[in-house]
C-alpha cells in the first residue's frame, strides 16, 4: 500500500525550559487519590525549597481531598521522581533534590487509601 506523505514536519516545542521565565515546570501526583485524575503541573523556581512545595504548593493541589488534612509529611510517606524511588530533603531545594523541568514527582500515603478506602 503507497503512503502519501506531507512532507518534513518540524515542530516549535513550546514547554522549552526557556519558556517559562526562569521557573521549570514540575508534575505532582497523589498515588491512590483519584478524586484528582491526573498529576498537576506548576512553574516552579529551581531554588525552591522542597519544604515550600510541601507548605505552599501542594496545599493548593489537594486542600479539597479529605485525606489531605490528615497527611503527616514524613518517612512513612513514599515518593518517587521520574519514575524510581526517591527520598527528598526537605531543607534542600527542588534543583539540589534532582527535580527538574518536566520531572514527575508521585508520592503516596500508605496510611491514606483516599474516600472509604477507594483510591479516589
Amino acid at each position: 500500500m503507497a503512503v502519501k506523505s506531507i512532507g518534513k514536519y518540524e515542530a516549535k516545542m513550546m514547554d522549552r525550559v526557556e519558556n517559562f521565565h526562569g521557573n521549570q515546570l514540575v508534575y505532582i501526583g497523589w498515588d491512590k487519590h483519584r478524586m484528582i485524575n491526573s498529576a498537576m503541573g506548576f512553574p516552579l523556581p529551581p531554588q525552591m525549597p522542597f519544604s515550600a512545595l510541601l507548605s505552599d504548593v501542594m496545599p493548593m493541589c489537594y486542600k479539597d481531598h479529605p485525606d489531605f488534612e490528615k497527611v503527616v509529611w514524613d518517612d512513612s510517606v513514599i515518593w518517587s521522581l521520574n519514575g524510581k524511588s526517591f527520598t527528598p530533603d526537605v531543607n534542600k531545594s527542588l534543583e539540589d533534590n534532582g527535580i527538574d523541568h518536566k520531572s514527575l514527582l508521585r508520592f503516596e500515603t500508605p496510611n491514606l487509601t483516599g474516600l472509604n478506602g477507594a483510591g479516589m
